[in-house]
């Protein structure tokens, strides 16, 4: 069936860790971190277009021309390296101190990351970034074939509801890192996924006038939360950056792949509009991140 091709490739996990991680040592914090991941959404968001401009005029041929991109990108990380080995070189030498100071009698970070508290909160987490992957790759990847059964839109014309949805979200992730510096973490990811709530239960009832806002509107408050989440993770494990990007950016996000693969077998099954009257209900394991610990200190 056509819906199997549906199924859009994910960026290769061990790299987008890698790269999270990274983005912390060039500075910490939510904006930096959605400076960077808006780099890989804005990419994604141009998917719809060039399906609707390149791949279903010229196919595979016109595809090839991609390749100019990967050859920018080849040559920005060479000009990264010498940058990124200097700040491995200090991460090493913070990190030798920080354990001088703790044989001093500072608090260990190992301890907190090692605490059952912070183990549970990233359980946690990578669970509700579990289920939100599980929307966006039934969105990104199945909702055009929506469009074409429900309302008749034709192939081309059903990819501009869903680059309003990746787009927005590009906007969603900058404007997210920036409002969780203020607000705070927790309470940033709390509203990112409970907001999109509404929105993507009422979705599949909509006219088709009323599904471009809603759609851009859901897609910005959905990925407000994206980078916020791998930042939150860091905060949970200080010591385990690497492994706190990975289980976010890599585990978590990536098994979004695996449900795209559910979606599709049970678009067979059940028919397309049932499995996108019943994936509006995902949202709302947003609602589990009231469980997690605060990120700010209280002040007395």
């Amino acid at each position: 069936m056509r819906l199997c091709s549906s199924v859009s490739a994910r960026p290769f996990s061990i790299p987008k860790a890698r790269a999270s991680s990274t983005s912390r040592q060039a500075a910490s914090g939510g904006l930096a971190q959605s400076i960077y991941q808006v780099g890989g959404n804005a990419g994604s968001s141009l998917a719809p277009l060039m399906a609707a401009a390149i791949f279903i005029p010229f196919g595979q041929r016109g595809a090839v021309w991609g390749t100019l991109f990967a050859a920018f990108a080849i040559a920005a990380l060479m000009w990264l390296t010498p940058w990124y080995k200097r700040q491995l070189t200090a991460w090493r030498e913070k990190s030798e101190a920080a354990g001088a100071k703790r044989k001093a009698g500072a608090a260990a970070p190992a301890e907190l990351t090692n605490h059952p508290r912070a183990l549970f909160a990233m359980t946690l987490l990578v669970f509700i970034v579990f289920g939100r992957s599980w929307y966006h790759s039934g969105i990104s990847g199945f909702y055009q074939f929506y469009l074409i059964d429900h309302y008749g839109l034709s192939k081309s014309s059903a990819q501009i509801p869903l680059f309003l949805f990746l787009a927005t979200g590009v906007a969603g992730t900058f404007f997210g890192g920036v409002m969780a510096d203020r607000i705070g973490l927790k309470k940033m990811i709390v509203l990112s996924i409970v907001g999109a709530l509404p929105f993507s239960l009422a979705l599949p009832y909509l006219p088709l006038w009323a599904v471009y806002p809603v759609i851009g509107i859901m897609g910005f408050i959905l990925l407000s939360g994206f980078s916020v989440a791998v930042v939150y993770a860091q905060h949970l494990l200080p010591t385990k950056v690497g492994m706190a990007s990975g289980l976010t950016t890599g585990l978590a996000f990536g098994m979004g792949a695996i449900g795209a693969v559910v979606l599709g077998k049970a678009a067979d099954v059940y028919g397309m509009s049932d499995v996108m009257r019943t994936i509006g209900i995902l949202p709302v394991v947003g609602f589990l991140a009231m469980l997690l610990p605060s990120d700010r200190k209280r002040v007395a």
